[in-house]
């Protein structure tokens, strides 16, 4: 066999002697020959496609450890691997891009002529729906946090109201504007460890969590599971948050309709809940005319979009507005719990 020297290996996958070695220590990307006499390394001509996917790899900013995970995978597993850490950099990039852009404007915002404020008018309501026997859901609005967690498995409903109690000491709490998605991010791994201690062990178990936090002019978002958000601005209803499901992860794929996804039989499939993955962070603008809805699937799988935006759209206030969706679910067969908290945007005088 024709042997490449550590430098023409080099030179042929882009990677530097010095990388080289060092993935060499860590069992990375191993020589194919060592010079017992001299230690000097040797490569063989078909380790460069490993290595110069190692180079690429690295040029994405990917950790060493999981380089070392995507090279012992088949190369469609690899790939799979590849694109989920992508979407998680994207994900976190978002994060950043939003605060970056909330610091630019708190550093630039002329200040303040008049003491109009904005605050938030509030309704919260949960129902057991007309054929479950119990109700696993927990709904809470207050001056400042609005939340809705769907319990599952034998102990649902205190894993539910374990998650959005760990959230209400932010209620009262004096919020430091620039780091409010830490704040919240440090509130919800409070929130999975009470739900964890709710019944230690039992993997069966567990929560989603969807919630808006006030901070006077913004809304930040945490949201893991399948229930939702949305946003009524100028008659048009927008869902801000994404299902962590199956049924959604297919439809993204381009695998399945949203049609076809209303009758697919693992529709309620989690991908991941409080305690199994990391959940999405955002900040959201507000206006003054916004409405939000935070809502259980128990609304969503039996009630369109369409009607949900007529309903948000007709209700005088937000009492009238949770309470029409809350029977609106119910008229339509009520087959699970349903939990709507609506709150609206709306200026006052200082």
């Amino acid at each position: 066999m024709e042997w490449l020297t550590i430098g023409a290996f080099a030179r042929a996958c882009r990677l530097s002697p010095k990388a080289l070695r060092l993935y060499d220590e860590l069992e990375l990307l191993r020589p194919a020959r060592v010079d017992a006499g001299t230690g000097y390394r040797y490569y063989a001509p078909d380790q460069l496609e490993q290595a110069r996917l190692v180079a690429w790899l690295r040029r994405l900013g990917m950790p060493l450890a999981r380089i070392r995970t995507v090279c012992a995978l088949p190369p469609e597993a690899a790939a799979g691997e590849i694109r989920a850490y992508w979407a998680q950099v994207e994900a976190e990039t978002a994060v950043r891009r939003d605060l970056a852009a909330f610091l630019v404007d708190e550093l630039t915002a002329a200040p303040r002529k008049d003491t109009t404020v904005l605050e938030l008018r509030y309704c919260a309501h949960s129902d057991p729906g007309r054929v479950r026997p119990a109700n696993q859901d927990t709904a809470y609005a207050g001056a400042r946090l609005l939340a809705v967690a769907d319990g599952y498995g034998p102990a649902g409903a205190p894993a539910s109201s374990a998650a959005v109690a760990a959230l209400r000491s932010l209620d009262g709490a004096e919020l430091p504007a620039g780091n409010v998605l830490n704040v919240l991010e440090d509130a919800v791994h409070g929130a999975s460890e009470a739900v964890r201690d709710v019944d230690a062990g039992a993997d069966e178990n567990g929560t989603t969590l969807t919630a808006l936090l006030w901070t006077g002019s913004r809304l930040a978002l945490v949201h893991i599971g399948d229930s939702r958000a949305y946003l009524l601005r100028g008659g048009t209803l927008f869902r801000i948050t994404h299902d962590h499901t199956v049924v959604q992860s297919l439809i993204d794929e381009g695998r399945l309709t949203a049609q076809e996804a209303v009758t697919h039989p693992q529709r309620a499939l989690l991908l991941k809940a409080l305690t199994t993955g990391t959940p999405d962070l955002r900040l959201h603008d507000a206006e003054p005319g916004d409405r939000y809805l935070l809502c259980s699937d128990g609304l969503t799988a039996v009630v369109p979009d369409t009607a949900i935006r007529v309903l948000l759209s007709d209700a005088p206030a937000p009492d009238t507005a949770v309470h029409t969706l809350v029977e609106a679910a119910n008229t339509a067969g009520g087959p699970d719990n349903v939990s709507c908290v609506v709150a609206d945007v709306v200026e006052t005088t200082a």
